[in-house]
């Protein structure tokens, strides 16, 4: 979590799955002219440039979020290092930066192997959230906006992801 000095929270979100509900969500995004840091998923980069290029366009901060979304934790660094390399050359090639930050994926609290492995590949800060919304279990709109506005404070880092319908809905009254 940020400081908690100024009345400021960062969304962060996760990029995968359905590019239809990401463009809504971008155009949601656009319409409150809300910036996010996505932390993007390599091959999800590649198979949708257009909307990785568009999500820049829009202001957004690209991140990296690994080349395949692996669980982390059962890496050796190594296999960190390069899923991390591999989104970093992706995203490089797509945004014209590499990101400034590395969310390791499929882990709550990054061990050594990958914390080395960030430091290894020129990520010298490692972005975890201090409030999960939750909203990957489809809980709907409501318990979205709940678990997010009901717990929120000065500082927090928000996770959230693109490919989850409740989100959409749950962005304007966040």
């Amino acid at each position: 979590r940020g400081s908690g000095l100024r009345p400021e929270v960062a969304l962060t979100f996760h990029t995968n799955g359905d590019p239809g509900l990401a463009g809504r969500l971008l155009d949601r995004l656009a319409a409150r002219r809300i910036p996010v840091t996505a932390f993007l998923i390599g091959d999800w980069l590649d198979e949708h440039p257009d909307l990785v290029r568009r999500l820049v366009a829009d202001g957004h901060e690209p991140a990296n979020h690994s080349w395949s979304h692996p669980a982390m934790g059962e890496l050796d660094r190594a296999a960190v290092r390069d899923e991390i390399e591999r989104c970093a050359a992706a995203l490089q090639r797509l945004t014209g930066t590499r990101g400034r930050w590395f969310r390791p994926s499929a882990v709550d609290v990054p061990g050594d192997a990958v914390r080395l492995a960030a430091a290894d590949t020129g990520y010298t800060t490692v972005v975890g959230y201090s409030l999960d919304s939750r909203d990957h279990t489809d809980p709907g709109a409501a318990a979205v906006v709940d678990t997010v506005t009901g717990s929120i404070r000065a500082g927090d880092i928000v996770s959230l992801h693109f490919d989850h319908p409740g989100t959409i809905t749950a962005i304007d009254p966040i």
